[in-house]
């Protein structure tokens, strides 16, 4: 079955969402790197239900009255990068990540790096929250929608401890 998507406004720049059997496989950005998430062939489908709650959910989420998404996920990726996604699940609104704490979560404490390369693939952005991952002395790091954008977020969210390192 081919991916569906729509695209929503948002506080962040327009994104692209898209869903494949029902379940939301990703969340865009209008800046997106290209084969950062690897989608087959997109139709557009602005009336399809998993798309309109997804956009229903992150509209409350802007609006500052949704903290957690309710949404069936699609993860599209190699074992361990489904691994460190649904680590990024279990972070709550509001708290902050490091890469090497995620490692230890998964059991595999000298896999930073790789945690951070998962995390930069994760095609559910938002959703599953990877902007809530910073480095290990608070820093901002590289985010797919940008620095700003991941900054826009955790001050959403009220975390205020992250410094935006340029």
């Amino acid at each position: 079955m081919p991916y569906e998507y729509k695209l929503m406004p948002s506080p962040v720049g327009q994104l692209t969402l898209v869903a494949r059997n029902g379940k939301l496989s990703a969340i865009l950005w209008e800046t997106e790197r290209a084969n950062r998430v690897r989608l087959g062939e997109l139709h557009e489908a602005n009336q399809n239900p998993v798309l309109l709650e997804t956009e229903r959910q992150l509209q409350e989420y802007f609006a500052g009255t949704r903290s957690t998404f309710e949404l069936e996920l699609d993860f599209n990726g190699t074992a361990f990068q489904k691994q460190v996604w649904q680590a990024l699940l279990t972070i709550p609104f509001g708290e902050t990540r490091s890469y090497s704490q995620i490692a230890r979560q998964i059991g595999n404490p000298k896999a930073v790096r790789a945690v951070g390369a998962a995390n930069g693939r994760n095609p559910i952005s938002i959703v599953a929250p990877c902007h809530r991952v910073i480095g290990a002395a608070g820093s901002l790091t590289g985010f797919a929608g940008g620095l700003e954008a991941k900054h826009y977020l955790l001050t959403l969210e009220g975390t205020g401890q992250a410094q935006l390192a340029f």
